[in-house]
């Protein structure tokens, strides 16, 4: 391109130039798959999903860690009760381990307070996400969850420009809006080269208490129509369940016994044959 400045941080463009990724993580590190956990907008579950995600592969025997890429939003610490501050050797960050052995990253476990705002532009938020990425001791893993940041910004762009990312589990809701914004960060996978391994749907529907009837929130659920739209897989649809939410809030999401998210586990797991 004429006016290429080979700074391919800040540019969407999908041309010759483009680098594949070039930053390492440290030598000590072997991670086997990278999954991304992407929703075209925030607030529609991304957090919850990679959290139950890690917890069902985790279960299933797999080394399993957590990078919490949404810099600005970290929800993943306080849904596994994880109230401490990352510490380090000369060479990088030592990550937190969860009782079920979920290592685990996250900026609010290096702020003085978890509600202490992060307060900083596209080109910082991408370099703590890269420090995430090269600086922190992951040891072995089979599989490594990402918490996508929210949306197909520039923040976004960084990680799959930088990380070798092997596909993408994509969060939506059954609203038409959320459906819409979801099929720009379908195509926004396409500018990554990352496959789009499968949908999951937050918010279908609630359990009635007295006959366990399914009930459907929304009139009109959109998913299916993406999902056909694109030749996609719905792999879950994760309920409003107000246990789930309260084991959460209280970082207790490791003791949460359901296993929606198990078509998306095997999905996963075909990325290895």
């Amino acid at each position: 391109m004429s006016d290429c400045n080979h700074n391919c941080s800040s540019c969407s463009s999908n041309c010759s130039s483009r680098q594949a990724p070039q930053i390492k993580p440290l030598d000590d590190v072997n991670i086997t798959k990278i999954i991304g956990v992407l929703s075209g907008k925030g607030g529609v579950g991304k957090s919850m999903a990679s959290a139950l995600l890690a917890i069902e592969l985790a279960r299933k025997g797999y080394r399993v860690g957590i990078m919490d890429a949404d810099i600005t939003g970290p929800s993943i610490p306080k849904m596994f009760g994880a109230n401490v501050r990352l510490a380090g050797d000369e060479k990088g960050i030592i990550p937190y381990e969860t009782p079920l052995g979920i290592r685990t990253v996250s900026i609010n476990m290096m702020l003085d307070s978890e509600d202490t705002p992060v307060i900083w532009r596209g080109p910082v938020l991408g370099s703590i996400i890269r420090q995430f990425y090269t600086e922190v001791h992951w040891g072995d893993l089979d599989y490594l969850v990402i918490d996508m940041p929210p949306g197909t910004g520039d923040v976004a762009l960084s990680v799959v420009q930088d990380i070798p990312i092997d596909g993408f589990l994509m969060v939506t809701s059954p609203s038409k809006l959320v459906s819409m914004v979801v099929s720009k960060a379908i195509n926004f996978s396409d500018v990554a080269k990352t496959p789009v391994l499968g949908l999951i749907e937050n918010m279908a529907y609630v359990k009635c208490d007295s006959c366990g009837h399914d009930i459907v929130i929304y009139r009109n659920d959109d998913t299916q129509n993406v999902a056909d739209k694109f030749g996609l897989d719905v792999l879950a649809k994760l309920p409003i369940d107000p246990l789930l939410a309260n084991l959460a809030d209280e970082g207790f999401i490791e003791d949460y016994e359901g296993n929606y998210l198990h078509k998306a586990v095997v999905q996963i797991e075909k990325l290895d044959d």
